[in-house]
């Protein structure tokens, strides 16, 4: 029976390049998981975790991938923790890979560059883990890097990530002298000796960084006497403070997320990633030191059942705490799937209760019951079959089909885990079959990596017949594009990339529609009266309905229907036919025939009432704002800036380092298709940059006008060729 106080479920996540995968690959090598060192840089050739032929290819990670090891801290050589690893992806486009992750992991690690510093994925990996709650490690990679500036690193970490930062080390040198790092709590120098780094050597800190060690450990002190009346006092009182104390403080202040541990060293010179594990295992958290609560389904549904119109109870008062018992029935969530040859793998984290080999358990969603017939636990692409696992565990089951984010649970209980925010797809493209025999390779391609990915998505275009695909971005879709032709053997076309642009009312309108219809027999009669308001910048969902209905004027049976005929004709708007968002639809009045009203004539009402009313309400068109992060030589600085001005885009910081420019700025989607040639051009290739969604936001008026009508165009010529 394993010991839940000695288990850690964490995750790494970073910016593309910081050296997430190179340190994932150094951490399998020194807790024995691996014989030899996987590297990157040799074209991923070596890299277990990144297991797939793209990712080797590219040098990049485009999915998350999921290990377990176990690692001895240094001082006892005793206490044996089980550490969950899950690499994650670094890049924007595949940052679902990261939200779902996170988002059943109890700790992370933070890896930063030192030279690069906070970067944009940095500060979106930032908000997925303070939208979970999740306790982190900061780590500075890279300290040998000319360049390297670890100090900068913590004075972005506080003002961009607005976290405190607690340095715990400092390094033993930088650039070509970086030899190893300072304990600042031990008080002691860390050198890491042999071929690959594995032998740990302690000493006395070298005589030329005592000062500098002393006045490190005294501002650490400072810094973590806020959170501990007992250091202050002693602080005060200048006694002397015991280590294990310490190493206490910053674990509940970790744990409590008011402060950030920060470590340091090179992942790719092996120095300072024992030290690192030593502190996952000490101040990141067991299962144990998580609250994880769902909702009671069978109680809020009663609620919902009891309550009348349209109003819904709050389901946060119907949430539960979960134990991590594991003789309590199970409670478990679906965090990702993966379709394979033989069936769906979908990877689990069990937060109560036990699963066995051969039981079966109830999806909570589809309220049907699914026997589990194989469980495995996962090292990157390798499978180890196992036939029970219990609270705390993240394991794969073969052969179950669910989606991403479903909850199953054991006898006596019916429970629901919050899921996993899904970012908005803001790309999209028309692809087909090159060869007419290639329909239906395409077809199971495109529904496969639709269910393994809640950002892909996949429409057809109704004027055309065309299928549509759209993700988070252009590498997102050249991916799965270069998956089909690989893994399908289907070559296939594709369009030119196109911006998802959305509608939305600008001025409330008030509306009293009627519709009736009398063809013999019983006919059609509905009748609605009302108001849509637009909401305000920066609505949190796309659509509300308000019921306001009072005295019987409309049977409740009938306000559903209703609101799906809002809704239904939300899907095209009226500009240009694009999805219609931030509409408030408020139903105050209106009336029925005994005989002719139905569900289907107050539907057809709605549907009918909502297109005619959007056309009064003066409609703006929302295009995706990108942010994004530019890194070149700062003699190109006043080039880049320019040209930004010239796509629309908005400098929001810029700064120099040893005459490298990096510069954050916003720009409007539509102007980015050919940015990575056009910076390359202006920097003789010696710049780079990565992008990520930021908001939608209204379009001015001219850039509107021009949008509408060269989409007006397009679909006229469409509706000629049809």
């Amino acid at each position: 029976m394993k010991n839940l106080d000695k288990v850690r479920n964490i995750g790494i996540s970073a910016h593309i390049d910081s050296g997430k995968t190179t340190l994932t690959e150094r951490i399998l090598f020194y807790a024995g998981k691996t014989y030899k060192i996987g590297d990157v840089k040799d074209g991923g050739a070596g890299a277990v975790m990144d297991h797939m032929e793209l990712e080797r290819e590219r040098g990049i990670t485009i999915t998350s991938a999921a290990t377990q090891v176990q690692w001895i801290r240094e001082e006892n050589g005793i206490d044996r923790h089980i550490v969950n690893v899950i690499d994650t992806p670094g890049h924007v486009d595949f940052t679902v890979e990261v939200e779902r992750s996170l988002r059943v992991l109890d700790g992370a690690i933070l890896v930063l560059c030192s030279v690069g510093g906070v970067q944009s994925q940095s500060l979106t990996v930032d908000r997925q883990m303070k939208r979970y709650g999740i306790p982190r490690i900061a780590f500075i990679n890279k300290c040998d890097r000319i360049g390297a500036n670890p100090k900068q690193v913590c004075k972005q970490i506080q003002e961009k990530l607005g976290v405190t930062p607690v340095p715990i080390q400092i390094p033993i040198g930088l650039e070509a002298n970086h030899k190893g790092v300072i304990d600042l709590i031990q008080m002691r120098a860390a050198f890491f000796d042999g071929d690959n780094g594995e032998k740990v050597r302690y000493e006395a800190i070298p005589a030329d960084l005592k000062d500098e060690a002393d006045e490190a450990r005294a501002h650490m002190l400072e810094q973590l006497s806020l959170y501990d009346d007992e250091l202050m006092e002693a602080l005060l009182e200048e006694t002397e403070i015991p280590v294990e104390k310490i190493h206490q403080i910053v674990r509940n202040a970790t744990l409590s997320q008011e402060i950030t541990p920060v470590m340091m060293g090179s992942a790719f010179k092996n120095k300072g990633v024992q030290e690192l594990l030593d502190a996952i295992v000490r101040y990141l958290p067991s299962p144990l030191d998580r609250q994880v609560k769902a909702i009671d389904v069978n109680k809020l549904e009663a609620a919902e059942k009891a309550m009348e119109g349209n109003e819904k109870p709050d389901p946060e008062k119907f949430k539960v705490a979960l134990t991590t018992s594991d003789d309590d029935p199970l409670v478990c969530m679906a965090f990702k799937t993966v379709m394979e040859q033989f069936g769906q793998l979908t990877y689990t984290r069990i937060y109560q209760g036990t699963i066995k080999k051969g039981d079966s358990y109830n999806n909570t969603r589809t309220g049907k019951s699914v026997r589990f017939g194989r469980i495995v636990r996962m090292h990157a692409n390798d499978r180890e079959d196992v036939d029970e696992a219990g609270a705390g565990d993240i394991v794969a089951i073969v052969g179950v089909d669910c989606a991403s984010g479903d909850t199953f649970c054991g006898a006596g209980v019916n429970y629901a885990l919050e899921n996993i925010y899904v970012p908005e797809a803001v790309i999209r493209l028309s692809i087909e079959p090159a060869q007419r025999d290639g329909a239906d390779k395409l077809g199971k391609a495109l529904e496969r990596f639709r269910r393994e990915d809640p950002t892909f998505h996949v429409m057809t275009d109704e004027e055309t017949g065309q299928t549509i695909i759209a993700g988070m971005g252009q590498l997102h879709l050249d991916v799965y594009i270069e998956r089909i032709k690989r893994e399908y053997k289907c070559e296939c076309i594709v369009g030119e990339p196109r911006v998802a642009y959305k509608e939305m009312p600008s001025k409330p309108v008030e509306f009293n529609y009627k519709h009736k219809k009398q063809t013999g027999g019983s006919g059609q009669y509905a009748h609605v009266v009302g108001k849509i308001v637009p909401m305000a910048e920066g609505f949190d969902e796309p659509y509300k309905f308000h019921n306001e209905v009072t005295g019987g004027r409309i049977p409740k049976e009938y306000i559903p229907s209703i609101d799906a005929g809002f809704q239904r004709a939300l899907v095209k708007g009226p500009l240009c036919e694009c999805e219609v968002v931030g509409v408030e639809a408020h139903l105050q009045d209106g009336s029925y025939h005994d005989v002719d009203s139905s569900e289907m004539a107050f539907k057809i009402c709605g549907f009918d009432c909502m297109r005619e009313n959007l056309k009064k309400a003066d409609m703006g068109l929302l295009e995706p704002i990108m942010t994004l992060d530019i890194e070149a030589p700062d003699e190109y600085q006043g080039s880049i800036t320019g040209h930004l001005s010239s796509k629309r885009g908005i400098v929001t910081s810029s700064e120099t380092r040893n005459n490298t420019c990096y510069i954050l700025a916003e720009v409007p989607l539509a102007s980015m298709f050919d940015y990575a040639n056009e910076l390359r051009s202006m920097t003789q290739g010696k710049g780079g940059f990565s992008m990520e969604f930021c908001r939608y936001s209204r379009c001015p008026r001219n850039v509107q006008e021009e949008v509408v009508e060269r989409r007006r165009k397009e679909l006229d010529e469409r509706r000629k060729n049809k």
